[in-house]
């Protein structure tokens, strides 16, 4: 919607000192979307300044001029959750209502407690109605299971699939949550990993699934190797597709294997960097890790689940005791920190250890 105004227009290159002393008048209509072109901003103004307004404009913005113009009105703030549902559910169970969703692609998914089974249709088209990004909602079904690491999904609203491209640090991700694993709240890990990858070195990704460690580190260096492996079909198939999509053939190797296996075979001693991203079962795998390290040793990013009464130390002896008996040492713990809570006293783990020779 359209609407005259009164305005003050300005050279661009005082815009921003402007708004400033306009809005410390109290002038500015917020309601209004600021007019540009090559040369001058116009400012929307909710009434005529009064002539000490204006007076203080001039002596400020020498060059300002009142003038009227057609404004667009700016879209009212989208809503949230709770408001879009405060007089849909009773009172009392407006403080059940999901805190968080995971948003993959244009996917919401959520984790609808119990005593809002009944209304999980009403929640999810209220999920469509504030996030306009979102064209479908899943509810969880179950815990992550299985040789795959997969989980049960609900439709609850919207398009029915499962399938998705995410976006992330410039690579894109071709996903589908019912055939592989993944999870966009260690979208920062991925990043913070990618960064402390060295010229030249070769990444052995353990679990790679459909590839958000692997490709983003093949994006942001292009004179690594990296090995992705991992034991789901489905989820090979898909990385094998984001690694042509983000144009990091030539330096990213899929492999479809048991971990274990291929680290005693193919990749043995070959890695400067392995990651370790299968927190339920990491630990039994630590040996296959070490396994492919180069002989003089080199990095392991180790992920695993920490439940209270145990600790990040009680962690870092048992993935040291693994070490030591796969023949290595752990050397340093370069980083040690909970990424997030994953269930009531319950925390993924990030371990960052530098790997040397056990010293008999």
């Amino acid at each position: 919607m359209q609407k005259p105004s009164p305005c003050l227009k300005v050279p661009k290159k005082q815009g921003e000192k402007t708004i400033v002393v306009v809005g410390k008048l109290g002038l500015i209509d917020k309601s209004l979307s600021i007019l540009r072109d090559q040369n001058f901003i116009c400012i929307p103004l909710t009434r005529q300044p009064q002539e000490s307004e204006l007076a203080t404009l001039k002596n400020q913005v020498p060059q300002a001029q009142l003038a009227t113009e057609v404004f667009t009105q700016k879209k009212p703030p989208a809503q949230t959750l709770m408001q879009a549902l405060e007089n849909q559910l009773p009172p009392h169970l407006l403080a059940s209502l999901p805190h968080a969703l995971d948003v993959i692609g244009d996917i919401a998914v959520i984790d609808v407690p119990p005593e809002l089974k009944a209304y999980e249709a009403l929640i999810g088209d209220a999920i469509l109605k504030t996030h306009r990004n979102i064209k479908l909602v899943l509810g969880k079904a179950g815990a992550i299971s299985g040789t795959y690491r997969t989980r049960e999904f609900t439709h609850i609203a919207g398009e029915r699939r499962t399938s998705t491209i995410h976006r992330e640090y410039g690579c894109q991700y071709h996903v589908d949550l019912a055939k592989a694993y993944f999870s966009p709240r260690l979208s920062h890990e991925h990043q913070r990993v990618a960064s402390l990858v060295q010229a030249g070195e070769v990444v052995v990704d353990l679990f790679a699934g459909v590839g958000p460690f692997t490709v983003l580190i093949a994006k942001n260096h292009p004179d690594v190797k990296v090995y992705a492996v991992d034991l789901n079909p489905e989820a090979v198939e898909l990385l094998r597709v984001n690694v042509r999509v983000n144009r990091v053939d030539n330096r990213v190797i899929p492999i479809l294997a048991d971990a274990r296996e291929i680290a005693a075979n193919k990749l043995s001693g070959v890695a400067d960097r392995v990651i370790m991203n299968l927190p339920e079962t990491a630990i039994e795998f630590v040996d296959a890790a070490c396994q492919t390290l180069k002989p003089q040793g080199g990095t392991i990013h180790f992920y695993a689940f920490v439940r209270s009464p145990d600790t990040i130390e009680d962690l870092q002896r048992r993935f040291s005791d693994a070490v030591e008996k796969a023949g290595r040492r752990v050397e340093a713990f370069l980083y040690a920190k909970s990424i997030r809570e994953t269930a009531p006293y319950e925390w993924q783990v990030v371990l960052d250890a530098k790997i040397a020779i056990l010293e008999r």
